[in-house]
């Protein structure tokens, strides 16, 4: 491949991904239950307070998603989706086997993994990052790093505060 073809690559990819990832967030704020529907779930699946992950969570699809496409601060847009995608991962999907159609962690993974490896080979000549003068200072090691152990720091940070799933009822005797 020569670069033009390398770089309209990168452009399907990160635009295909981050309104990807943009859906998600906009479907917590529009569709079905909203942010208050969206609260309860979470509060059901452990992450508490719901509303304030539920709005979070919201933001941080819709924003990292909307930044990935345009390519601008890809690193860190990588890095949120390796975050968000880590958390739900553990949270939701993670005693459900690897494939998405048993509600498993598969999709989780290809997301994060798309980050991480935009984020390393850069989001191309055709993205905000290069028009800037980003580009070249937030990939390759730096931004795998950024992306997986920034993305991976974050999620490790948001569990650790917020993840308090219901105890299972003991039985009695």
């Amino acid at each position: 491949m020569n670069g033009t073809e390398t770089d309209l690559a990168l452009l399907v990819l990160r635009v295909i991904t981050g309104l990807t990832m943009s859906a998600h967030g906009l479907n917590k704020f529009l569709g079905g239950g909203r942010i208050p529907g969206t609260a309860r779930w979470f509060d059901s699946i452990g992450m508490r307070p719901g509303r304030l992950h539920a709005v979070v969570a919201a933001t941080t699809e819709t924003a990292a998603g909307v930044l990935f496409a345009i390519g601008l601060l890809t690193s860190f847009a990588a890095m949120a989706f390796v975050a968000l995608m880590a958390v739900a991962a553990w949270t939701v999907h993670r005693n459900s086997g690897f494939f998405v159609n048993a509600n498993g962690w598969e999709y989780n993974l290809i997301l994060a993994t798309i980050g991480v490896v935009t984020a390393t080979a850069g989001p191309g000549r055709w993205s905000l990052d290069h028009l800037v003068g980003l580009a070249s200072d937030l990939d390759g090691w730096a931004g795998a790093s950024i992306a997986l152990l920034g993305g991976a720091l974050a999620a490790a940070l948001l569990l650790g505060l917020s993840y308090r799933p219901a105890r299972a009822a003991t039985a009695t005797s």
